[in-house]
Formats: C-alpha cells, structure tokens, sequence
C-alpha cells in the first residue's frame, strides 16, 4: 500500500508518514515545495504520476487570526486546494481521508458535538475547513473525514512549546477560561488515522485526546508537569481579543468511533506527560 500525505511538514502530517513506516506501508510525504494544491494541473499531474491507494489530507492554512486578513489566500488552500486533490484521488481511484476541525461547529452549548449536527463556522478558517468538506461529499461517495481540535505534536510551533517559552519568561499569564475542548496529541491522532486508512469504515468521525479541559486548564496541566513557577490567571474569551472568533464549546462526540469499532485516543493528561518528556 502506498498513501500520499500532504502536509508532511506540519505536526500531523509528519508523524502520520512515522506512524505509516512503523506499520510497514509505504508513504509519499509531500509539501507546499513539491506542488501548488491551488493548481488543479499540477495537483492532477503529481498525484497521477505517484498513483497512490490512499490520500491523507493533513495539508492546511491553518493560521487562523491571519485567516481573517487573508480570506482568499485560506479558501484556496483548504477549499479549492482540497477540492483539487479530491478529484485527482478519484482519477487514481484512491481513497481519501480529510483532516478537519472542531471549528466547522458553532460552538454553542455544552454537551459534546456529534457527527452529523448542523455546522456554523465562527471565523474565516473554520468556513474554509467546512469548504474542503463539502469538496469530498460532493464528488466522493467513500471517504473519510476526521475533525479534531487543539493540536500539538513534536513538529511546529503549538501552544504547548509557546507556553513552556513563555513560562521561563513571566511570572504570570493570563490564558482563556470559557474555551472548553480536548487537546490532542498528533502523534496518537496519527496512529488512530494509520489505523483507519487500512480499512474500508468510511465515514465522519471525531479524533481528540480524551477528557474536556479549558485552555487555562490546559495552560496549568503544562506548567504543573514541566516543572515552571509561571502562575495561570484564568479570564474569559471577553477580556482576550483576538481576530477571529474562537468556540466556546469544542467538545466532540466519539460515538463515531464506538460505531466503528476504533479505539478512543488516550486522554489528554496522559498525552500530555508523553509529549513532554519527549521534547523538554
């Protein structure tokens, strides 16, 4: 089996191609420098020379305050992009897995977001992500779509490796309290999507860490495990601006994955301590 995945430079995509090689499959890693997903000729080309059985879409625009300035720029990658690399994996009749967010929901309410429940994108980003769903289930029948949220892996800049900086450097931080979804560690959302792609489950489904904390929450569970003075001070989404408009609710059900018989991922305190021994 041979599995293209996009964005092998990013958290995702990077332990996706490890967790493929460790399975004994072969993995095309690929990136923004070996071809443009907003080209529809040059996405069709490199696809259908490599001719893959499976795509793991872990390419994104994921910058998402800058997504507010640079609307254009974000729809292209994550809904032409998306759409662009859908119809070459159907030309090679491959399968497709698509990574998306907690972020296509409104965030509303309290209780846990199932698959199917009615979307509502707050920001720019998340409307992109809900533009590249649209592109598979409308020109796919069979597929994958795994939305998740809050993540972090050795690869790239995430929260964790900013706030491990930025509690050497303050005293105090004053991190959001209203915010309430699941970290996820790359590395065991890979495992579970290596997993996956091996078999014929289609469907939606939803990938977190276990557990439900706060980024706050979040924020102390860092400091308290790597050791850091550096004192959290919880305050709500009112009193921390930014550009785009964030959830408060990103809880996500895993009905999906019970149905499916796949394992639910660890929880996210135990992912947690396993990924800072890994990069402090």
């Amino acid at each position: 089996m041979k599995v293209l995945v996009t964005g092998v430079n990013g958290q995702l995509g990077h332990d996706v191609v490890s967790r493929l090689l460790e399975a004994g499959i072969e993995p095309v890693g690929v990136d923004m420098q070996d071809f443009d997903l907003t080209d529809e000729n040059e996405t069709m080309n490199y696809v259908t020379r490599v001719s893959p059985d499976a795509v793991i879409h872990c390419a994104a625009f994921t910058a998402v305050d800058r997504a507010e300035n640079e609307i254009e720029k974000c729809s292209l990658v994550n809904g032409l992009g998306t759409k662009n690399l859908v119809r070459a994996a159907v030309r090679v009749k491959a399968k497709f897995m698509y990574i998306s967010t907690d972020y296509v929901f409104p965030g509303d309410g309290d209780r846990p977001y199932e698959t199917q429940d009615p979307k509502g994108p707050l920001n720019i980003y998340g409307q992109s992500k809900l533009q590249g769903e649209v592109a598979v289930t409308s020109q796919m029948t069979a597929y994958f779509i795994v939305r998740t949220s809050w993540v972090y892996g050795v690869n790239g800049n995430n929260f964790v490796k900013t706030m491990l900086r930025l509690g050497k450097e303050k005293p105090s931080l004053s991190v959001v309290c209203d915010q309430i979804g699941s970290p996820t560690f790359s590395d065991d959302l890979a495992t579970l999507l290596v997993e996956m792609i091996q078999t014929s489950k289609y469907g939606v489904y939803h990938a977190t860490n276990e557990g439900f904390c706060s980024w706050a929450e979040f924020a102390s569970s860092i400091m308290g495990h790597a050791g850091l003075k550096c004192a959290i001070r919880p305050v709500p989404t009112t009193e921390y601006k930014t550009p785009a408009r964030r959830p408060l609710n990103s809880r996500l059900s895993k009905a999906s994955l019970d149905q499916a018989g796949f394992p639910r991922l660890p929880a996210w305190e135990d992912a947690l301590e396993r990924y800072l021994k890994l990069i402090v």
